[in-house]
């Protein structure tokens, strides 16, 4: 090749260059080519909760939500997607038999498909239904517990791990996650304020007949919870 040709080749790669960088800088938000983002919810009925006559709850999504789209999973999700311009994979677990048997429940056996499922996001969100801790033994024991869950799921040194506080506010159970939450190298997201406000709560917006639900996060509850979380994941988002 003689060298008129040559310097024009090194130039049409300097301007190939030049504009893969320039359409990065101009449309940060798109996600990478072919690359599905995949995103995991670990929680509870604040998370999910299937269909339950039982207590009026008919709904099989975050109680209590007035519609699926309206909870913290579909809104955090929805943010994500118009941040990367693509949908990402979900996948949804309640654990709330984890949360009321922390001491005995076998998260390598129980919850291998999360773990399996190999997540690029994880958000977790957990503690309303874990017995008080009213020792210093059981504030140890959680802490243990809650890390090797975190660590479990985080299944690599590039997932991203969010792990959110109670909405109902607990010292105990707040500080053990945080700590947690450290070890397993996650970003912690405290939300301890919203139960404070009584319109964050779905007896403000409706008239629900059973306490239980009546006291979970309604929509705007939830958009709160949603709004903490996006803004804490936003800038890790590729």
């Amino acid at each position: 090749m003689d060298w008129p040709s040559l310097l024009i080749l090194m130039n049409m790669r300097l301007v190939y260059f030049i504009v893969v960088a320039l359409l990065s800088f101009i449309c940060p938000g798109h996600a990478e080519e072919g690359k599905v983002l995949k995103m995991l919810f670990v929680g509870n009925s604040i998370t999910k909760h299937g269909p339950a006559a039982k207590i009026g709850w008919e709904g099989n999504w975050g109680m209590a939500a007035s519609a699926e789209e309206k909870d913290y999973v579909h809104l955090v999700v929805e943010a994500v997607t118009k941040k990367r311009g693509a949908k990402p994979e979900v996948l949804v677990s309640n654990v709330a038999d984890y949360e009321r048997n922390y001491e005995t429940f076998d998260v390598v056996t129980k919850l291998k498909p999360q773990a399996d499922f190999a997540a690029d996001i994880v958000v977790i969100a957990i503690g309303e239904n874990v017995p008080a801790l009213k020792t210093e033994d059981s504030k140890t024991k959680f802490k243990e517990s809650v890390t090797k869950l975190m660590k479990l799921l985080k299944a690599s040194p590039g997932t991203q791990l969010y792990v959110r506080s109670c909405f109902w506010a607990d010292q105990a159970k707040d500080t053990a996650l945080r700590e947690a939450c450290a070890v397993a190298g996650g970003v912690f997201i405290d939300i301890g304020t919203l139960a404070k406000d009584e319109a964050n709560y779905a007896r403000s917006e409706r008239k629900i007949e059973h306490e239980g639900v009546a006291r979970h996060p309604g929509d705007k509850g939830m958009q709160a919870i949603a709004d903490a979380i996006s803004a804490s994941m936003a800038g890790g988002l590729k």
